[in-house]
């Protein structure tokens, strides 16, 4: 069982994240799922299900999912439709050929949060004595609840959509993260954002920051180490006013988790945003990262402190100083980057020599000539057929006049066809433009393909069971 872990494991460092599809967009046409499409907007699973390339959903008809939300919270709908997110592809010959006489432990999007158990993260699919396809949780002893119905449609290779009996549960999965009353501060202190919760503390922006959690709240909290970085100037001898702008500048009046980051365009409004379009950031992802533009400076984010449906706390790896505040005075240090840029260097102004690169053309052939009967030579004097005076000296021919530097000069060169392509030195973007969005390199960029990752999966796992059997 070991080794099966260790491929699942493998099996999800090879799976790349794109956005080639839209799950919201494609159950638009399948209004029998509309409540389950809904949540998957509201509790923004719809955005982590877009950002991979190869899955599988497990859908829930209106009255099933209805009778879910019913009985759970938000929560804990969301950690239910993780679960039902498969990290591989199914469609419906793939789960009969693969499930027959056999059980498959697969992946699922709740893996992806760490917050349980590694087995509890997994799902088992199995062919019952039925006929039909079981599914259940991983965790020892679970019954197959859930049976395969219908096929709803498929993106051969990318995604598939496959309709069950019943969702997919353990004991556990949907209770609220946390019992006891939530406390901000806390929570950032065991995180190692110590000063960052004095500062909310002893401003009162805590009081926004928990007025606004039930609406929607995304917290980017900065780490000690961030306010100890050289060139970061001193909150604390701001005045409360700016001290209150930079604060409301780390946090999002919206629920926006990490996944719905790397989908967002635009600039994003900030908590210290309004209607002039000022402090706002910039969002760039390049694969899993992602980062924060504040226009003078860039911040990774870290880690994921706590992610519940309407609230989410973030960890940054520098201060987020908007540019309106800190563009003279205190610039931000820059980011590291693991591309050098070229330096820009001014375009040659000096003027091309003036040489023609066109293909020289072949001679024009001269139009033939009449012939013509050479006139007959009159006879020698002597009367014979015979010249017998003496042959005359060769006359010598005149030597050209020797080159003013006393050598021969050498022919000149040909024009070189085609001619060779002009260099055009390279000139870096300035400091200031926001970064293109990057997409993630496909297969054309030397990457590896996903059918060629999981092929190399189902091989692998071939010749390890095949070394087991023996």
């Amino acid at each position: 069982m070991a080794v099966y872990h260790l491929l699942i494991m493998l099996s999800l460092t090879l799976l790349i994240p794109t956005n080639s599809h839209n799950i919201t967009s494609i159950l638009d046409d399948f209004p029998q799922y509309s409540v389950y499409n809904s949540f998957l907007s509201q509790t923004k699973v719809c955005d982590e299900i877009n950002s991979y390339q190869t899955v599988t959903c497990l859908v829930l008809s209106n009255s099933l999912m209805s009778s879910l939300a019913s009985k759970h919270s938000l929560a804990g709908i969301k950690n239910a439709l993780r679960l039902l997110i498969l990290l591989n592809y199914f469609d419906p010959q793939k789960l009969h050929d693969q499930t027959r006489g056999t059980t498959v432990l697969t992946p699922t999007l709740y893996q992806t949060t760490g917050d349980a158990p590694f087995n509890l993260r997994l799902v088992n699919i199995s062919s019952l004595r039925s006929g039909k396809i079981g599914f259940a949780s991983a965790r020892p002893g679970s019954a197959y609840d859930a049976t395969y119905i219908k096929s709803v449609m498929q993106i051969p290779y990318n995604l598939s959509v496959l309709e069950i009996s019943a969702p997919i549960t353990f004991p556990g999965l949907m209770d609220p993260p946390f019992a006891a009353p939530f406390n901000l501060t806390d929570l950032l202190e065991k995180a190692g954002c110590k000063i960052f919760a004095s500062l909310i503390t002893s401003s009162g922006v805590l009081d926004t920051y928990q007025s606004a959690m039930d609406k929607g709240f995304t917290l980017f909290a900065p780490s000690d180490d961030a306010f100890k970085a050289d060139g970061v100037p001193d909150l604390t001898k701001l005045s409360r006013t700016d001290l209150v702008t930079v604060l409301r500048y780390h946090a999002l009046p919206s629920y926006t988790p990490k996944a719905s980051l790397k989908t967002a365009k635009g600039p994003v409004a900030t908590m210290a945003s309004n209607g002039l379009g000022m402090y706002i950031l910039w969002v760039t992802s390049r694969g899993y990262d992602v980062s924060l533009d504040t226009g003078i400076g860039t911040s990774r984010i870290a880690s994921s402190v706590f992610d519940d449906t309407t609230m989410c706390i973030l960890t940054v790896e520098r201060l987020l100083l908007p540019s309106e505040m800190f563009n003279a005075a205190a610039p931000m240090p820059a980011a590291p980057s693991s591309v050098a840029l070229v330096p820009s260097q001014a375009p040659s102004t000096a003027p091309l020599p003036n040489v023609s690169w066109r293909r020289p053309r072949p001679p024009t052939p001269k139009p033939p000539q009449p012939l013509t009967r050479k006139p007959r030579t009159p006879p020698p004097p002597n009367g014979h057929g015979h010249d017998h005076s003496p042959p005359q000296p060769p006359t010598p021919k005149p030597r050209a006049p020797p080159p003013p530097n006393g050598h021969d000069s050498p022919p000149p060169p040909d024009p070189i066809w085609p001619p060779p392509t002009p260099i055009v030195p390279f000139i870096a973007p300035p400091p200031d433009a926001p970064a293109p969005d990057e997409p993630y390199p496909g297969p054309s960029d030397g990457t590896v393909s996903p059918v060629a990752c999981m092929a190399f999966i189902f091989l692998l796992v071939f010749i390890i069971g095949s070394i087991l059997d023996e």
